[in-house]
């Protein structure tokens, strides 16, 4: 690297750490509902008999909620449109959903009807023209029949709650209309010309179809006249949130479509603050223990390169900040998983650098020379492998919903970081120390002369991994089986995500007894829910679909068996949510089967691409048949873990076709069981230390992440073992395989000379 890049290289590092810290300091990170706590709710609109419930209609309904949670008085609310029809809505700090959800998500249709006469009933619905029959909330057992609405909410300008203490009323609402209130004049002046006493001298105000409040006209509002001023009261012997919350209705107007609520999500902020810091304290332990790792293999460029690894995690940080991301819990996980990423591209280049020294006859060359090579050959394994995660990364944005979408952003911001943090920052810093006169007097402690404990046992005894392909692809159809069977016997545990229905996850103050707590809730009435106990003192129910007052009577049912309990997470799936979640994870699957099989194919070739694919939906499926016999639930949070399996497996099955694609073109008419031999020889030093970075970060999310990351950290746990495995054993012996039984074509050559066909070993 000539002085002039190196300068401009070291002046865009610092350029980047600099803005990177100012960053961090200054932008405090956007925590999801899963992390500070809170109510998150998906509404659904649904077409009315006059309105279609279209895109431009939900962005209208949005709009009427917006001000509805305003009047709310929730802090930081958050409100979006999700596709056309849906609206998500977050509500931190609001940990009881009832109020919340009757408030936003009724239809609040407002209507100011002339009474016509009192009848005896029954109640009836709204004519063609809006009449109709209701209770008369002042006369129990009476009813009242209405004109056609003279007005309806849309022709309200506000309203607020107000405590009347002066008539003694107590809390009523304020309302004013627009243009000067001349409907109500008129509604009100008509009503006034009745007789005292006569019902027709009343005026209803109507919500959603019930009678809230229906005054008679005092005797000094004058007949044709009516009430000037544009301003009206609603009394009906409110409390001080019931006429707020009916304030809050009326001033956001009425929707313009009916909506439902098919998802409703409920997190305490005690269990968001013990998943930040288990998270927290799970990445610092995994970055020390991957730093120590890499530096007892690496030594001097390993040091560097864990000082490199810090600023990558500083670097990520600041860039989910200042992207104004939502940093989830999933999304805690995805960062710190990132970090191994961020190893295997170290490792790559550090690889490739040793057996350039090594394979150099002059050991008194610069060492500079040989991590120059290092950085240049690798580039492409590299290249290769973080767009195959990062390919895995975006299907799950584009796939999954709610948390889980801020693992797919955090953990394709840790892989284009991790280039730079590896290409650029490892470069310089190792790049510096090679210059250093301490440092060329002592090669040795850069690392880079040391052949490796791995290396050297298979310089010793070189695998001939090829001659036994058949019987390595008959244990990997042996584990595959066993993995299908469980699926078959056992069946997936599928969570309430797929499924639909309810799943509570309640705090007891003390130890709980599953047992217990089980026939507590049959007792209750729902013998068929699934209670389990997630931790010492915390126990989960699962049940189908439940309203918040059937809610209720569980806690209550627990509460007497095991003491007082608290809920800290409170999950709601409606079933066509869910059967719609289960296609989204079956499409999301397959577009990633299918984009990695495209990706491979152009990058190298069809045979090598299948060999790659059918190595990745084998360590898929051992991932799914596992928990499925240990009745484990899938879930979203278990999507993410399948879809970051499918960008881990490939990543290193492209590693050792990278290799395996230089030797062939280095040995054209090598024979390809030795070339695939060498190839996983050369390239497994990196597999096994990629691997154990890996481990160490999952290991940590595994013990320290809680019980919402355990499940998730086992998935990748077994998902990384397997792909490494799977590598060696299923990609490369079926890769040989098709390369034997369809060799490449030959390629076009000018007339008159000769090739040898690979496939027959024929001169034509």
């Amino acid at each position: 690297m000539s002085r002039r890049a190196t300068f401009w290289r070291a002046l865009l590092a610092l350029a980047l750490i600099a803005l990177s810290v100012g960053v961090a300091l200054t932008n405090p990170p956007r925590l999801g509902l899963d992390l500070r706590g809170g109510t998150r709710i998906v509404l659904e609109t649904r077409d009315s008999p006059t309105v279609k419930a279209d895109a431009a209609a939900t962005d209208r309904a949005l709009e009427v909620l917006r001000q509805r949670v305003d009047a709310l008085g929730v802090s930081e609310p958050s409100l979006a449109r999700s596709g056309e029809k849906r609206i998500v809505v977050e509500l931190p700090g609001v940990r009881d959903p009832r109020q919340a959800a009757e408030v936003i998500g009724r239809t609040a249709q407002l209507t100011f009807h002339p009474v016509q006469e009192m009848t005896a009933g029954p109640k009836s619905g709204p004519a063609a023209d809006g009449s109709r029959v209701l209770p008369d909330p002042d006369a129990p057992g009476s009813f009242l029949r209405l004109a056609p609405p003279g007005l309806t909410g849309e022709g309200v300008k506000d309203a607020s709650a107000v405590l009347d203490a002066q008539s003694g009323r107590g809390w009523t609402v304020d309302l004013s209309f627009r243009g000067g209130g001349k409907d109500w004049a008129r509604i009100t002046g008509e009503a006034a010309c009745a007789a005292p006493g006569d019902p027709a001298r009343r005026v209803a105000i109507v919500l959603d179809d019930a009678i809230v409040s229906a005054p008679g006209m005092e005797q000094s509002v004058q007949c044709g006249a009516g009430i000037s001023g544009g301003n009206a009261q609603i009394t009906g012997g409110f409390s001080a949130d019931e006429a707020r919350d009916l304030a809050a209705l009326v001033k956001g107007g009425a929707l313009p479509v009916p909506v439902t609520t098919i998802e409703q999500s409920v997190v305490g902020p005690t269990l968001g603050k013990e998943a930040i810091q288990a998270s927290a304290l799970a990445a610092v332990i995994g970055l020390i223990c991957t730093g120590v790792f890499i530096i007892a293999v690496y030594r001097l460029v390993g040091l560097l390169a864990t000082i490199a690894l810090a600023l990558y995690g500083l670097m990520s940080y600041a860039a989910v900040v200042a992207l104004g991301a939502t940093l989830t819990l999933p999304g805690l996980a995805g960062f710190v998983l990132a970090i191994g990423i961020a190893v295997d591209a170290n490792v790559l280049v550090f690889e490739r650098a040793r057996e350039e020294y090594l394979r150099s006859p002059d050991r008194t060359m610069d060492l500079r020379r040989p991590l120059r090579v290092g950085f240049d050959k690798a580039w492409s394994a590299v290249a290769d492998s973080h767009v195959t995660t990062l390919l895995a990364a975006g299907l799950l944005f584009v796939f999954a919903i709610g948390p889980v979408k801020g693992f797919g952003v955090t953990l394709a911001i840790g892989v284009v970081v991790s280039l730079v943090s590896a290409m650029l920052i490892t470069r310089l810093l190792a790049e510096w120390a090679l210059r250093r006169g301490w440092v060329r007097k002592r090669p040795a402690i850069t690392g880079l002369t040391l052949t490796g404990r791995v290396r050297a046992a298979l310089a010793k005894r070189p695998p001939r991994l090829m001659r036994n392909r058949r019987r390595w692809l008959g244990g990997c159809a042996a584990l595959l089986l066993f993995a299908l069977g469980g699926i078959g016997v056992r069946g997936l545990e599928f969570g309430v995500e797929f499924t639909g229905g309810r799943q509570i996850q309640y705090a007891a103050e003390r130890p709980v007894d599953a047992d217990i707590a089980r026939q507590a809730v049959a007792d209750a009435g729902f013998p068929r829910a699934v209670v389990q106990a997630t931790g010492e003192q915390s126990i989960t129910v699962r049940t189908g679909e439940l309203d918040n007052e059937e809610q209720e009577k569980v806690r209550g049912a627990l509460e007497k068996a095991v003491g007082e309990v608290a809920v800290e997470r409170d999950d709601t799936i409606g079933p066509s949510l869910g059967s719609e979640l289960r296609q989204h994870a079956l499409i999301a699957l397959s577009v990633a089967v299918a984009a990695q099989l495209v990706y491979l194919t152009v990058r190298f070739r069809w045979t090598f691409a299948t060999a790659a694919v059918a190595a990745m939906v084998q360590d898929v499926l051992l991932v799914v048949g596992l928990f499925a016999w240990l009745g484990k639930p899938v879930d979203s949070v278990f999507l993410a873990a399948l879809l970051t399996v499918v960008g881990y497996s490939v990543n290193d099955t492209v590693v050792v076709l990278d290799r395996l694609r230089e030797l062939r073109r280095a040995a054209p008419r090598g024979a390809w069981p030795e070339l695939a031999d060498k190839a996983v020889a050369q390239t497994l030093p990196r597999t096994v230390n990629t691997g154990m970075g890996a481990l160490f970060v999952l290991i940590a999310l595994a013990v320290l992440g809680g019980d919402s990351l355990t499940d998730f950290s086992i998935a990748l746990l077994v998902g990384v073992v397997a792909g490494m495995a799977s590598t060696v054993f299923t990609a490369m012996p079926i890769a040989v395989g098709l390369q034997h039984r369809y060799p490449d074509r030959p390629r076009s050559r000018p007339t008159g000379t000769k090739r040898k066909d690979r496939g027959t070993g024929a001169v034509v």
